[in-house]
């Protein structure tokens, strides 16, 4: 995924794999602890298997006993349906086992491409303690699939879900994200990929942020990204978003949201990332390499603001303070470490719609009585 690793090897994704070695590794997650899953997977198969012991083996040893007796007094309709009533249970049962199966094997590839490749397959992780913009959305936040590299810098790689409301209103929301670690902490910076927006132009990220803090760039870039940062920082994006990175972006990542916060870098998609397809894992490669070499320079930026901080607060500072010697640490002052979050229009406009259906709803039944 980066220089330092090892060229990249897609085959554990696609070719034949060993059901012993597959088993084997399995079993190997369930000491570990690593299998949270057995307990339900357990419970679904004994579900599955009470049924069958308890409806359809009596059944068929009726029907058995009936027309060896020679007295038969059932009928061939009725032959019919319990013969397909135990095909449907026999469907069920095998498609249950396939799926297992299959979730089996999905983590064992995965384990062996991560190997391959110079990374770790770390499987499920809950709540994963990351800054970024999904990661803090809803409730019974889980990262799947979790794949990451160590060098020359931490890469992760996770299919990601969460949930919103409760009881029958409830939603899961289904991401996937490529978290990189940065060098430095960076202002809050957001790039609404343009490509993947809803309908009339919505953004389909889970938080608005307002207009004022909409940056316009050069060159076709607005075209592929709308481009937010904090009010004050605009110079500071037009230092890091060069236009040789914002072609890196265009090229590799258009289809891609992007959020910069803190000392990471966050790309987020709606479909899987983390998967058994080498096609994405050969783009995903491309794309965080491509990307790692221009964002190495970040490493350099400063936040003026804190030395104009730190000589304020020096002892003695009268009026304007004087710019100190050294140069200003690493880090980012509180005004740009977070955008400010606004409120979709199209929200708005679908909830005044909403209500007022409802008013004149309640207005004409009380007319109509």
């Amino acid at each position: 995924m980066a220089s330092g690793t090892p060229p990249f090897d897609p085959t554990p994704l696609t070719a034949p794999v060993d059901r012993a070695e597959v088993r084997a590794f399995t079993a190997q997650l369930r000491r570990s602890g690593a299998l949270r899953t057995r307990w339900l997977s357990g419970a679904v198969l004994a579900i599955i298997g009470g049924a069958i012991v308890l409806f359809t083996v009596p059944t068929l040893l009726v029907l058995v006993s009936t027309i060896t007796s020679g007295e038969n007094t059932i009928s061939p309709v009725s032959i019919f349906f319990v013969l397909f009533f135990v095909a449907v249970i026999a469907l069920i049962v095998v498609a249950i086992v396939r799926a297992f199966r299959g979730r089996a094997e999905r983590r064992y590839r995965l384990d062996r491409f991560a190997r391959a490749n110079g990374l770790e397959w770390r499987g499920d992780v809950d709540d994963p303690p990351l800054p970024g913009m999904i990661l803090d959305q809803g409730h019974s936040r889980e990262a799947s699939d979790v794949v990451s590299g160590y060098r020359p810098r931490f890469i992760e790689v996770a299919n990601y879900a969460y949930k919103t409301g409760s009881g029958k209103s409830e939603t899961t929301h289904k991401w996937a994200y490529v978290a990189i670690r940065l060098d430095t902490p960076l202002p809050h910076i957001v790039l609404d990929a343009v490509g993947n927006n809803g309908l009339f132009g919505g953004s389909n990220l889970p938080i608005t942020f307002t207009r004022g803090q909409r940056l316009g760039l050069e060159g076709d870039f607005d075209k592929h990204f709308a481009l937010y940062c904090p009010e004050g920082y605009e110079r500071d994006a037009l230092y890091l978003f060069t236009p040789d990175v914002m072609a890196r972006f265009v090229d590799n990542a258009a289809a891609l949201d992007v959020e910069i916060v803190d000392d990471w870098l966050f790309l987020y998609a709606r479909r899987d990332l983390s998967s058994l397809d080498p096609r994405t894992w050969e783009w995903l490669f491309t794309t965080v390499q491509a990307i790692e070499e221009k964002v190495a320079q970040w490493a350099r930026w400063r936040d003026e603001r804190l030395q104009a901080s730190a000589a304020a607060a020096r002892p003695g500072a009268v009026g304007t303070a004087m710019p100190l010697l050294t140069p200003p640490p690493a880090g980012v002052a509180p005004q740009g470490r977070r955008l400010k979050r606004g409120v979709s229009w199209l929200t708005v406009a679908i909830g005044v719609i909403v209500v007022g259906y409802w008013i004149v709803s309640i207005v004409s039944d009380v007319f109509l009585r």
